[in-house]
């Protein structure tokens, strides 16, 4: 790369955040760039990482994200957000997604280029995320349906052509109280606090926040006691939550710290899930159903597996998406090549070291052992004696990276276990040990055509996972890594991260490994958080995905046919895996990796796996 285009993604960067303090009106807001969607948090602002090539379309994207990031800052108010904001996951998504339209609404109103910013902005996110080829409403989150109406009433202008077909679906979802909320909002954007209350008749009109609106409206109406304290209580609870989330994902993308805590989203799933009979309610949750703990209903199973996939990640991006992603990872790779590139080379020391030749001696073919010529010399009778070299055992492992790819994995911690996968690929190949490198997630959120098939069929109970499930290959066992390089940068990629059901992905790893035939096989397991997945956990027990992950992993370690080794990031998976460990920081993921890997390695640890390895194989003479 030239270093004018170096100079010249230096300048835009300068440029883009002298406007977002302009605009923000706020001389020491930090300005960061670094991969994944824009955030704020206190006075610090990230903004996607520009490439070194800045074409148009990029260009007027970033612009878009900092026009947005600077209103925030500038229209925002945390206090009074905090203290109307919700407990609950989905509808704190939607209060959000909410605030986001306001303070867009407010800041473009006088400045026609940060409207056409933020409509740009707008139309490609709509366009990446794949709304024109939506034929279901519920493949569109019901957060982004809600903003997108919400900012068509607003602003009074058209929504991106590429999501007016799904919208349209939604519209007729809006009931009478839905529709006089938003009527509410369009009159309240100046004042963010009446714009909280809107929101949150909103959120009760579409059964999302019933009970809390119930409570603040009594109080600001009646004054009455005991509403007041249920509003406070609320307004605990959502404090609590939103601190135990920026807790556990330090580190993650600041809009997407509030609210991928798994655990609450297991308890939520287990204690207000959907029930079957409700489910004509638009997007929100549905009245409890009761589901009797059977052995029929707490045995795992999938409704269907006609619609799962294991994908190759070359299928799932187009050729130029991929390039420009990988391009993405390589700018990251250099900051953080020092420090993950030094314990990347100590490993492959440690690993070298390890791999000692050997000879094997008197054989009537190889190669001439000239040690022995002496005694052919003194007694010319004596055969000639060959040599042959042979490798150590240790070269016959494969080793397999399992990624989770959830969406709360979104931003910093995915773009960390991209480039140590990368880095680690790259290191054990140089040794000659085999790697693997898979991602699983989720075809759609909240249930894909799985549940459709379920509608269909009655809702019987007890149904089992009830979404479909999307398993990646980043790069096979036997690939090299120079061809699946570029396939690594896919995990970057808006709308690719959904929900997870680690049981069966870690299943699918592990089959996957036992068709090896290395003696040694090693599966670490990288993952932020419990198995979620809406669907499946509102028509079964809440644990129903938990106890299954729990099972495969007791299979695995009682079989004693594949090493397994957990990392959690900012989530304490020893609680599930006998051999884990846990990291608060995903920057820290890189050193955990190569620690981990080299205590397998380790000498005495290796010899005793080799030495249990040659009794169940047959001797190679």
């Amino acid at each position: 790369m030239s270093k004018q285009d170096l100079t010249r993604q230096e300048e835009f960067k300068r440029a883009t955040a002298g406007a977002v303090r302009a605009i923000a009106q706020q001389t020491e807001v930090q300005v960061a760039f670094q991969p994944g969607p824009a955030g704020v948090s206190g006075k610090r602002a990230r903004l996607p990482l520009p490439t070194r090539s800045l074409p148009p379309a990029e260009m007027a994207k970033l612009r878009g994200a900092a026009d947005a990031v600077a209103l925030k800052l500038r229209h925002h108010d945390e206090a009074t957000h905090a203290a109307r904001a919700p407990a609950r996951k989905e509808a704190r998504e939607v209060f959000d997604a909410l605030e986001d339209v306001r303070v867009q609404a407010v800041g473009s109103r006088h400045m026609a280029g940060v409207a056409a910013n933020l409509r740009a902005r707008l139309s490609e996110e709509c366009e990446a995320e794949g709304y024109d080829r939506m034929t279901r409403k519920d493949q569109l989150p019901l957060h982004s349906a809600l903003a997108l109406m919400a900012r068509e009433r607003i602003s009074g202008e058209a929504v991106p052509p590429a999501a007016q077909r799904v919208l349209d679906m939604w519209r007729d979802s809006l009931d009478d109280k839905a529709s006089a909320a938003m009527d509410e909002l369009c009159t309240a954007t100046d004042d963010q606090e009446g714009f909280a209350r809107a929101a949150r008749k909103l959120l009760a009109a579409m059964d999302l926040a019933e009970a809390e609106l119930e409570s603040e409206s009594s109080d600001d109406q009646e004054g009455d006691e005991g509403a007041e304290e249920a509003s406070q209580q609320d307004q605990s609870s959502a404090g609590e939550a939103q601190s135990q989330d920026q807790e556990s994902m330090q580190g993650a993308e600041p809009e997407t710290m509030e609210g991928d805590a798994a655990d609450e989203e297991a308890q939520e799933s287990e204690e207000e899930g959907a029930a079957a009979e409700g489910d004509e309610k638009p997007g929100g949750p549905q009245a409890r159903r009761e589901v009797p703990v059977t052995d029929d209903a707490s045995r795992y199973r999938a409704f269907s597996t006609q619609f799962d996939e294991v994908v190759e990640a070359d299928d799932l991006c187009d050729p130029d998406e991929l390039t420009r992603l990988r391009q993405q990872l390589d700018q990251q790779l250099q900051h953080l090549q020092g420090v993950v590139s030094k314990l990347a080379n100590r490993l492959q020391r440690r690993l070298m070291a390890q791999q000692q030749r050997a000879w094997d001696f008197d054989l009537e073919e190889g190669i001439l052992d000239v040690a022995r010529l002496a005694r052919v010399v003194a007694n010319p009778t004596l055969s000639l004696s060959y040599k042959r070299e042979r490798d150590a055992d240790f070269r016959d492992t494969v080793v397999t990276l399992l990624i989770d790819n959830s969406g709360s994995m979104r931003g910093r911690p995915i773009t960390v276990a991209a480039m140590c996968a990368d880095i680690l690929a790259r290191t054990l190949e140089r040794c000659a040990v085999k790697t693997e490198i898979l991602g699983f997630t989720t075809r759609a959120w909240k249930g894909g055509q799985s549940r459709e098939r379920w509608v269909q069929e009655g809702k019987p109970r007890n149904p089992g996972r009830l979404n479909d499930l999307r398993h990646i290959v980043y790069k096979a066992a036997d690939a090299p890594w120079r061809r699946s390089r570029r396939a690594i940068g896919l995990m970057l990629r808006e709308g690719l991260l959904k929900e997870n059901i680690d049981g069966e992905a870690l299943d699918w790893a592990y089959k996957r490994l036992l068709t090896r035939s290395e003696h040694r096989r090693i599966l670490m397991v990288i993952s932020d958080g419990a198995p979620v997945d809406d669907s499946t956990l509102s028509v079964n027990p809440g644990n129903y995905l938990e106890r299954h992950l729990r099972d495969v992993i007791k299979t695995i370690e009682t079989r004693n046919q594949v090493e397994l080794i957990a990392i959690g990031i900012g989530h304490d998976v020893t609680r599930y895996y006998r051999r884990a460990v846990t990291i608060v920081d995903a920057e820290e993921l890189g050193g955990t990796m190569m620690k981990k890997l080299a205590e397998l390695f380790d000498e005495d640890a290796a010899e005793a796996w080799q030495r249990a390895a040659s009794e169940r194989a047959p001797a190679v003479i």
